[in-house]
């Protein structure tokens, strides 16, 4: 199975990256992993994470209060949001 990436989650996925990496170099290297393997889990189990709005699903991150909103695919996952939990929980919602 695959994933891709909705244009502006991966902007807001690079830029917690590099946010994080400001704080300590190793940090953004820390929460990439942790992203990647919450899809990786969601690659594994699509149908195993809570339903947040409609087909849309959360993947919750280790270690960082993130989740990573996707919806199952014929050929994977799409996600829609590298989601900072403390952000407004809607804001996600025109990218389809």
């Amino acid at each position: 199975m695959n994933f891709e990436f909705h244009p502006e989650a991966e902007i807001e996925f690079n830029k917690a990256i590099d946010y994080y990496a400001e704080i300590e170099e190793e940090l953004g290297y820390d929460f990439a992993i942790e992203v990647h393997s919450a899809i990786l889990r969601a690659l594994s189990y699509p149908k195993a994470w809570s339903t947040i709005d409609g087909e849309v699903r959360r993947s919750l991150v280790k270690r960082f209060p993130y989740g990573v909103l996707y919806s199952e695919e014929i050929n994977g996952i799409y996600i829609l949001a590298i989601m900072n939990l403390h952000r407004h929980p809607d804001y996600w919602k025109h990218r389809n």
